[in-house]
Order: structure tokens, then C-alpha cells, then sequence
């Protein structure tokens, strides 16, 4: 009885919008995800006598999926807020600007070639979507921060054998204009387009060939992006204009495994114009050595350098150059660069838990000392729906740092911890 009345809320669901058989596979998925934050000196240094922040956010989703002949579909409803942004008595939120609902994602993939075609396939899937590629460098979902990331983009796939490519475009507008395609892209709200507080792409383009070998891979990206030239008034207003200023970017990445070890390496290079019209040519170096010494534990080694006028694209950074996101994330700090010697340690107990100790020395790509980061993070899973998952991070702050963020008489000792509960059930129907 359950699973036919699910198999009929499937139908219901897609049915607003296409007929389907509901022979097929569906799979409905939900995510309650609440996440209480005490930020002392999050994101970048507080100013000397500035109190604690402490507040709880929360993702809600609803997502549904449908896969039938040379044909799948994916839809994910998404509400982001803060507990408490709006009163209890309206059913609205308080601003526009604060107003988290919205449509995460809404594709389609088609298969062009047969499904009985094993070794080969071309698919076009097209719509609202997250890209995702390599380690999530520099085209990630940014899981980690409550709204995520998304693309309105059309992706060609090509796979054969064990190699794959992928050519992918988006064009952005702000409406249905009547003529001309000036495009302004501050979205509202100011909330940050990329990772490094840059506006939004009017368009993009990207090539990403990846070759499987055994458990290892090697992968090629070029992507080029554009954005709408600007002149400011009198008024210091931004008038934004039908032109684009151009910035390129393309490189290489390594994963391989061997035995118990494996190596990781990426070297990207940028060439161009960014969002405010800056001339960009910067570089991103990885390398990193990861040893599984036990079944349980495991560290990584690992450095990485970027130049001066680098960007790390739409990546997700949070995974990257630790955890209290002091760099690449929303908030600059200047054209200074980054290195980033690091040590982690993982500790796998059954599929229970999970725990991570992260250490980070930052540099700029000059060698002005940023400071140290030590992240502690705990996961249990309760089941394989419902997880819990804490964290406390400490970053001990330079002047240096403080004068490329532009803090004044800033706090040198920075704290910051997190609760988050994640419920996340998934139904499979046919």
C-alpha cells in the first residue's frame, strides 16, 4: 500500500508537467539540514571588542527524479533562511532580499544514441543544474553553504569507453527583452555570484575531457567566461553595458592511486579580464600525497599556491583552504595570492563515525604570513538517513592578514564552531 500510494504521489508530481509512465523508475528524496553557527572571527578577523555571532540556518529540500527509455528528469525544490528572519505571524518573508525559496535544480538529460549501445553514449542534458568535476576545485555544487551552487547551462556528454567529454554553455539574462542583451548581474539580495565575491557571469563555456585509468583518472578543462563591461556615472552608479570583458581559463588534473597511497596534483592557468574589468594572469598549483595506513586512518600531505590575480572560479573552496573560509570565499583579500601548507588526518570508525583534524599554514604567494588554521570535525551517522555532525576550528590571525582584508585593530585569536543535524531519506519506486 505505501509503496503504491508514493508511486502515485510520483506521478502527481511530474504530472504537472509531463505525461509519464509510471512503469518507470522514480525516486522522491527529501533533506531537513539545520546548522548552528558560533562565529567569532569567521570568514576573515574581527575588529577588537566585536562580540560573538550565534544563529541557526536551515536547509529544506525536496527533490524527485524520473528515468524512463533515453530519458531521465531531475527536479530539487530548495528553501534556505535563518530561524527567526521572519515573524511567526506572515507568511512571507520580511524582505525580497531575504526570500530563500527557490528552484535548485530542473533538468533533463535525453540519450541521443541507443541505450544498447554499451561501450559509447551521447546525451544533451539541459536546464538548471550543478556542475561538478575533478575535486570540485573549480566547478563545485559548494554544498557546504546553504543555498549551494547552480548553473541554468546546456552540458553535451560523449562517453566512449573510458574516456569522457563534456561541452557545456549558459547565456544569462535578466528577462525576456525586447531587444539587446545587456545583462545585470548583481543578484539580488548582494549575495556573491562566485567564490571570490566576483559578480555574475553573463556567459560561460567549458570543454572538460577526462580519461579513466583503473581507479585513477586524468582530466583536461578549458573554460572561458564573460562578463558585462560597466562605466560608472557621477553618481559612482554602475551602467552596465551590452559588451563583455573575457577571461579564459584551462589546466590539467591528477588523481593516482596505488597500493595504499595516492598522489593528487592540478596546475591551472588564467589569462584575461575579470568581472571588474582587471587584467588577470594568475596560476593554481596542487599537489598532495595521501597514505591509508590502516583500514580506518589515513593523512594527506599537501601545498597549495596560487598567484596574484587567480581566481578559483565556481569551485568549492570550503574543502580546500580550510574550514573557517578565510580565503576564496565571498570575503577578499586583495590580489595577494595564496599558499597553503597543509596536514590532515582522517579516522574512520565503522560507518559511524568519522572524524577529521586539519591543520593549515597560510602564506601570501609573496610570503606574507596569513597565520594558522586547526579544524576538528566529528560526523556520526545515526543511520543511513539522519547524521550529526559537529565542528570547532581556531585561526591565529597576523597583522598582514588583517591589513589585506582590510580590518582595522583587528582580533588575532579567531574562534569558530557549528552543530549540524542532516536528515536526508531516499525512496526508490518503479
Amino acid at each position: 500500500m505505501k509503496k503504491s500510494f508514493l508511486g502515485g504521489v510520483s506521478c502527481i508530481f511530474f504530472g504537472t508537467f509531463l505525461s509519464l509512465d509510471c512503469s518507470a523508475q522514480f525516486m522522491l528524496g527529501a533533506q531537513l539540514r539545520t546548522r548552528t553557527e558560533l562565529r567569532d572571527g569567521q570568514g576573515g578577523p574581527l575588529p577588537k571588542g566585536s562580540k560573538p555571532a550565534l544563529f541557526t540556518s536551515q536547509r529544506t529540500r525536496l527533490s524527485a527524479g524520473y528515468s524512463t527509455y533515453r530519458l531521465k528528469l531531475g527536479l530539487t525544490l530548495q528553501d534556505t533562511r535563518v530561524w527567526g528572519q521572519d515573524a511567526s505571524t506572515i507568511n512571507r518573508t520580511t524582505t525580497a532580499d531575504n526570500n530563500g525559496f527557490l528552484l535548485h535544480e530542473a533538468w533533463a538529460e535525453v540519450l541521443i544514441t541507443d541505450t544498447i549501445l554499451k561501450n559509447k553514449s551521447l546525451s544533451l542534458k539541459i536546464g538548471r543544474q550543478e556542475l561538478v568535476y575533478d575535486d570540485s576545485r573549480l566547478l563545485g555544487n559548494l554544498d557546504w553553504l546553504q543555498q549551494g551552487r547552480r548553473h541554468d547551462a546546456a552540458v553535451l556528454k560523449f562517453k566512449y569507453n573510458s574516456w569522457n567529454f563534456h561541452a557545456g554553455g549558459a547565456f544569462n539574462q535578466n528577462k525576456e527583452n525586447a531587444s539587446g542583451t545587456t545583462y545585470n548581474p548583481a543578484p539580488p539580495g548582494n549575495y556573491p555570484a562566485n567564490t571570490n565575491g566576483a559578480p555574475q557571469y553573463k556567459s560561460l563555456e567549458f570543454l572538460h575531457i577526462n580519461k579513466q585509468a583503473g581507479a585513477g583518472s586524468i582530466s583536461l578543462l578549458f573554460l572561458a567566461d564573460q562578463f558585462s563591461k560597466y562605466s560608472v556615472d557621477s553618481l559612482l552608479v554602475k551602467k552596465w553595458e551590452a559588451a563583455s570583458y573575457n577571461r579564459f581559463t584551462t589546466g590539467l588534473y591528477l588523481n593516482y592511486p596505488f597500493s595504499k597511497n595516492s598522489i593528487i596534483a592540478a596546475v591551472y592557468y588564467q589569462k584575461g579580464k575579470n568581472g571588474d574589468g582587471k587584467a588577470v594572469d594568475g596560476a593554481l598549483f596542487s599537489a598532495a600525497y595521501q597514505r591509508r595506513f590502516v583500514e580506518n586512518f589515513s593523512m594527506e600531505a599537501g601545498v597549495d599556491f596560487t598567484t596574484d590575480t587567480f581566481d578559483p572560479l565556481y569551485g568549492t573552496p570550503h574543502k580546500f583552504w580550510g574550514t573557517m573560509d578565510y580565503f576564496y570565499v565571498a570575503s577578499k583579500f586583495g590580489n595577494n595570492g595564496l599558499q597553503d601548507y597543509y596536514l590532515k588526518a582522517r579516522l574512520k570508525k565503522n560507518t559511524k563515525w568519522n572524524i577529521g583534524a586539519d591543520l593549515h599554514q597560510f602564506y601570501s604567494s609573496s610570503g606574507l604570513t596569513f597565520g594558522t588554521e586547526a579544524d576538528l570535525t566529528m560526523q556520526y551517522n545515526l543511520t543511513k538517513a539522519i547524521s550529526f555532525e559537529g565542528g570547532y576550528s581556531y585561526f591565529n590571525s597576523t597583522a598582514q592578514l588583517a591589513a589585506a582584508k582590510n580590518v582595522t585593530d583587528a582580533q588575532y585569536n579567531n574562534h569558530w564552531a557549528y552543530l549540524m543535524i542532516n536528515i536526508r531519506p531516499d525512496i526508490f519506486l518503479k
